[in-house]
């Protein structure tokens, strides 16, 4: 006799960076219960991250309203059924009015200063060996990412912003280590650029693209969706980017990723993974926190990070996984 369905409904996360960082919980939670059926919730953004996910009954597109009437609406579409868990990483106070049978929910007073995914994992009490973000594509997903990266040669990507000024390199910086990584003599000589972004930093991202050696350009900014753009970067033979987004999908993907820091902290937000990596320059964390305290002026907190440190940073992560397959 069939197992009856167990609906899950997971709020997620509304960044994308945070969303890749929980996504190994819907891994451990299909390992231990084979029948769940997931709802799961999320951002314009950070949705899209689990279209493919195996026992999707339903994906939500939460889109913030004034006071806070976004709730409201996700109240009417899932307080009709009795969950068997909410797993609710956004803190809300609607989880708690849901009939379910368990409950998780993120909570800002209880963090510990861990890495992300240890607290997330910390919801499920699977702290002790945190599940690692993992995100699923199809064969159309990924015929589409080999198409684009065919005949490339080794590819690095790159993803040049941020979701705020201050943790954003210099461009001419990022171009600067790409033409030296690509070219005679570099660590990826003969190799492809492929850039990475969304739709509003095609602008920003544009004097990278133009340093492509050759014109070996892969561009993937707001040209792909997202799943497509995870696919493309298992590929990738080295990620470099600013604490984004994008780094932690290219963690997850498995590229062997640097991620450079400044205003923010890598104790809990390096790239996950046992090729990840982190760089930055003369000044800790903590003095950010001390000249900038809510960490939200318009400022390019990333001036110290030479781009010398960067790629002596990517030349050693591409020698230390030279013997691995880490890539498609």
């Amino acid at each position: 006799m069939a197992k009856k369905p167990f609906p899950i409904l997971f709020i997620a996360p509304s960044r994308i960076g945070d969303a890749v960082l929980a996504s190994g919980l819907i891994e451990a939670l299909k390992a231990e219960v084979p029948d769940a059926r997931f709802t799961i919730v999320g951002s314009a953004l950070s949705a899209p991250l689990f279209a493919r996910t195996p026992g999707l009954e339903t994906l939500i597109v939460l889109e913030k309203k004034p006071f806070s009437l976004h709730w409201l609406e996700l109240w009417r579409k899932v307080s009709g059924r009795h969950w068997g868990l909410v797993v609710d990483l956004r803190g809300s106070g609607l989880s708690g009015r849901l009939r379910r049978s368990r409950r998780a929910v993120y909570s800002k007073s209880a963090e510990t200063g861990e890495h992300k995914v240890v607290e997330a994992a910390r919801l499920l009490r699977l702290e002790a060996d945190p599940p690692s973000p993992f995100l699923h594509t199809d064969a159309e997903i990924e015929a589409r990412a080999a198409a684009l990266t065919a005949g490339a040669g080794p590819i690095l990507a790159v993803a040049p912003s941020a979701n705020w000024i201050g943790k954003t390199w210099p461009i001419e910086r990022f171009a600067s280590v790409a033409r030296r990584l690509l070219g005679p003599g570099g660590a990826l000589a003969g190799g492809t650029l492929m850039v990475l972004g969304g739709p509003n930093d095609r602008a920003a991202a544009a004097p990278l693209k133009a340093s492509a050696p050759g014109g070996r350009l892969i561009d993937l900014v707001g040209t792909e969706d997202i799943l497509v753009a995870f696919a493309a970067l298992k590929r990738a033979r080295l990620f470099i980017g600013n604490d984004s987004g994008l780094m932690h999908l290219a963690a997850a993907a498995g590229a062997p990723t640097l991620g450079l820091f400044g205003p923010s902290d890598e104790t809990r937000y390096a790239p996950w993974g046992p090729h990840g990596r982190t760089v930055r320059g003369s000044r800790p964390f903590e003095h950010f926190v001390e000249v900038d305290p809510k960490l939200n002026q318009a400022i390019g907190h990333m001036i110290d990070l030479p781009a010398a440190r960067v790629l002596a940073a990517a030349d050693a992560l591409i020698a230390q996984t030279a013997s691995e397959t880490v890539h498609a």
